[in-house]
């Protein structure tokens, strides 16, 4: 039984927009493992074993992906960061929501920024539906962030407006 080339060549998986994320993962874990070294041993020992579970896995997903490039059922391309192009535009809005995020924490603080964040991007990928709960569930997520990671593991995130009444509240 002849097979179409041509026609294989459409069924495969595009393979180079997955890598992105883990390969991202792995710089930023790599860099991570430099920037602990002066830190006390029991954070080293933790983020040894953290950092080296995230690489372990990131190698299997890697294998994966060659695997499928090997056997022909992948291709190393970019295909589906492109298309289908009707998310083109959400996903350029989710970018620059999220750069912008790393630009205005630092002077909002984790929490105000975090609900602008997860508001503007889940109204951005409803079209616009569902504000009320959109904002009701931002509100709610942001909030238990902010308790979660500041009040309870006392995690430094960038303190804004809100931190700081929350902080003279407490």
């Amino acid at each position: 039984m002849a097979e179409d080339t041509g026609n294989k060549n459409l069924e495969r998986k595009s393979i180079g927009s997955e890598l992105i994320i883990p390969v991202a993962a792995l710089l930023f874990t790599i860099y991570y493992f430099y920037t602990i070294i002066d830190a006390p041993w029991t954070a080293q020992v933790a983020a040894f074993i953290v950092g080296s579970i995230l690489i372990v896995l990131i190698m299997l997903f890697l294998a994966k992906c060659i695997r499928s490039i090997i056997l022909g059922e992948g291709t190393l391309n970019f295909d589906t960061i492109i298309n289908p192009k009707s998310f083109l535009i959400k996903r350029l809005g989710l970018l620059v929501l999220t750069i912008a995020y790393t630009f205005v924490v630092s002077s909002l603080g984790f929490t105000i920024t975090t609900f602008i964040f997860l508001f503007m991007a889940m109204l951005l990928l409803s079209d616009g539906h569902k504000k009320r709960f959109i904002f009701s569930l931002s509100l709610l997520l942001s909030l238990g962030g902010y308790l979660l990671f500041i009040v309870a593991f006392k995690t430094r995130f960038p303190a804004g407006p809100f931190e700081t009444l929350m902080k003279g509240l407490f």
